[in-house]
């Protein structure tokens, strides 16, 4: 039976290199996210490539509804083997302006309540086939308060907690879970509704897509809990377990405040 891999978010940036790395592996691969015609083309360009079967299945996951009827359509008569959990959602603004409103919520919906949907019905339908890997697109923003991004970064320490909390709940049964943590990566994300690049943190440089999947790819192979890209990214992850959360929180909203 074929084994499939499900990446969400897959239109453009680190979804896209997902899908490229899921095919270059011999697996079926299920894309989605909002952008059916960008999904199209990527679709017959892993086809020719590659010379596996694609599934197209465009979805809004910061429509409460969407992340069960994705996954029931997903795993309509197919081993899913591969969850890659990486459509995500952000806004650069101040907590109190009411404005950031809709893509908060938008952002609490598609990186915390999807993705959570989506990896329990992944891992009760791993575990019944007796394998597969879970890959959930943190970030190090899991790891500190993000001023001007309080939002985001409370939804990617959710994701963080969650995936390691599973991951042990899962030993030794064939199925694991992995928290990818990258630092700035050159993606759409930072083009979108005000989370831009006009902040310290992204002007300091960004990795390529290509090389952080690469890295969460391996990672995940390998069954790690948590994998942090990049050695300065090491560095932030790190600096709240040698620093007052209260000076941690101060140094975020130095990088993270719109310059501009």
């Amino acid at each position: 039976m074929a084994i499939w891999a499900l990446v969400t978010g897959a239109s453009e940036g680190l979804g896209r290199e997902f899908a490229i790395l899921a095919a270059q592996s011999g697996f079926d691969v299920i894309l989605t996210a909002r952008q059916e015609d960008k999904l199209q083309t990527l679709s017959h360009e892993l086809q020719r490539a590659y010379h596996v079967s694609v599934v197209v299945l465009p979805a809004d996951l910061a429509d409460p509804e969407a992340a069960e009827r994705l996954w029931r359509d997903a795993s309509n008569g197919r081993q899913i083997g591969i969850l890659i959990n990486n459509a995500g959602l952000g806004r650069n603004g101040h907590f109190a302006d009411d404005t950031n409103w809709p893509r908060e919520t938008a952002s609490i919906s598609v990186n915390v309540v999807a993705a959570t949907i989506l990896m329990k019905r992944a891992v009760a339908h791993m575990l019944e086939q007796g394998s597969g890997r879970v890959l959930n697109v943190a970030s190090t923003a899991a790891f500190m308060p993000g001023p001007h991004m309080a939002v985001y970064h409370a939804t990617k320490a959710y994701m963080l907690s969650l995936s390691e909390a599973v991951a042990t709940e899962l030993r030794g049964t064939g199925v694991s879970v992995t928290a990818l943590c990258p630092g700035p990566t050159e993606t759409a994300f930072f083009d979108a509704d005000n989370a831009v690049r006009a902040t310290l943190i992204t002007k300091l440089g960004m990795a390529p897509a290509q090389s952080v999947a690469a890295a969460g790819w391996a990672a995940m192979e390998r069954g790690k809990r948590v994998k942090v890209t990049g050695v300065s990214n090491m560095v932030f992850a790190n600096l709240p377990r040698f620093a007052p959360r209260t000076l941690v929180a101060w140094i975020a909203q130095i990088f993270l405040k719109r310059r501009g």
